[in-house]
């Protein structure tokens, strides 16, 4: 796929200058024919193309379907047809997988069906959730609106992944840093000193002659403890890949040691935040349940969101199946059955989504406040471990010689 940028003229006789993606310039032309655009020149754009391959390689994140939906939401809303916003969008994203995405979405529009309909061929980039919500704006006639729901989901999405996302690249950034520190002191410094001990020779401190036996455990059994590891890792994939190895992960990732409660708030903020939208748009909450199931891959959420929904098909509640599914917490039970009651589900599980994704963020914060501590300690100690280990010697046998 080739970008191209193009100047046209349309029906009106203004002029347009755009960019677009297509396989030739044939391909590119038949496109402004369809647009009823009549070409004046266009030119193909290897640098744009380049981005444009990394990006899809990339994915679409959250932020730029967030974006998408809000302009789509705002045109719609002032007054423009689904068709020129689409084609506005699409030129204007930098996204290539969801510029054709769109591209397809126009094609479609313009055959007489329905935003949904154009949008429900690419699921990995409009997944279920998307689609009912902008089917239920089809069919309350407010689409704008719905569309707009929809942003403000991506939007929260997004900002509680990248908390997560933070909040696990700051260990595992200063792990590496220990790492490499670990084997910089290993490879570069203690083998000067270990030829200095030789030289000097006499006999060497208790402690350094046990940091000297672990340098040459690590030294000749590298490869084995490389190994090890790598082995750990192919049984946790294979593990994973089995029913009851996938179970059995999914309950270790909620149980690991704070980070266990982090992604289990982060998950009730998203359960009470998607399903508020879901029913504020009208959606049903069996079909909200199902599309919730869908939203995660962790088997123990899995089966609880089942049994709510098993009970809710049984004619209970939506509290009542929460309590029973034995997961969410008693808090986001109570405040549901207050909901049900009140009959303000929606606007009271949107609530409780803000008060989790503020205790998501506390629990982000007071992780990361823990956590730099610890691993400046952790650093600290190692120096002044190497630096004991390796100087004792010398001051011992400068102090023998006095």
């Amino acid at each position: 796929m080739k970008s191209y940028t193009y100047v046209a003229r349309d029906t009106g006789g203004a002029r347009r200058d755009g960019m677009l993606a297509a396989n030739s310039s044939n391909e590119a032309l038949e496109v402004l024919h369809h647009r009823q655009l009549t070409p004046i020149g266009i030119q193909e754009t290897a640098v744009k193309g380049i981005k444009d391959r990394k990006s899809a390689r990339g994915g679409v994140r959250s932020a730029d379907l967030g974006a998408v939906c809000w302009q789509l939401s705002t045109m719609l809303e002032g007054g423009m047809s689904i068709t020129t916003a689409l084609d506005i969008i699409a030129e204007d994203t930098d996204n290539l997988q969801l510029r054709q995405v769109l591209q397809r979405a126009r094609s479609r529009v313009s055959e007489g069906r329905l935003l949904s309909d154009g949008l429900a061929g690419s699921p990995k980039v409009f997944n279920r959730l998307a689609i009912a919500l902008i089917v239920a704006g089809e069919t309350s006639g407010d689409l704008g609106q719905a569309l707009g729901s929809l942003a403000e989901h991506f939007d929260g999405r997004d900002r509680i992944a990248k908390k997560i996302r933070g909040a696990i690249a700051y260990p595992i950034f200063v792990v590496c840093l220990i790492t490499v520190i670990i084997i910089g002191i290993m490879t570069l410094i203690v083998p000067r000193f270990r030829m200095i001990f030789d030289q000097l020779g006499g006999q060497l401190p208790a402690f350094t002659r046990a940091f000297m036996g672990f340098y040459e455990v690590l030294c000749h059994d590298a490869l084995y403890f490389a190994a090890a590891g790598a082995l750990a890792i192919g049984t946790g994939v294979m593990l994973s890949r089995t029913k009851r190895g996938h179970l059995f992960l999914s309950r270790l990732v909620l149980h690991l040691p704070l980070f266990g409660k982090l992604f289990t708030e982060s998950f009730v903020a998203t359960f009470c935040r998607t399903i508020a939208t879901l029913l504020e748009a009208g959606v049903p909450v069996l079909d909200a349940l199902e599309i919730l199931r869908g939203m995660t891959t962790n088997d123990v959420i899995v089966a609880a969101i089942a049994r709510v929904k098993q009970h809710v098909t049984g004619g209970s509640n939506v509290a009542l199946g929460m309590s029973a599914a034995g997961f969410f917490p008693n808090m986001v039970v109570k405040m549901a059955q207050v909901g049900e009651e009140s009959g303000a589900l929606p606007a009271i599980l949107r609530k409780t989504s803000e008060h989790y994704e503020r205790r998501t963020a506390a629990t982000i914060d007071a992780l990361t406040g823990l956590l730099e501590p610890v691993m400046i300690t952790t650093i600290g100690a190692i120096v002044l471990v190497v630096v004991i280990a390796l100087y004792l010697p010398i001051f011992t046998m400068s102090g023998a010689g006095h």
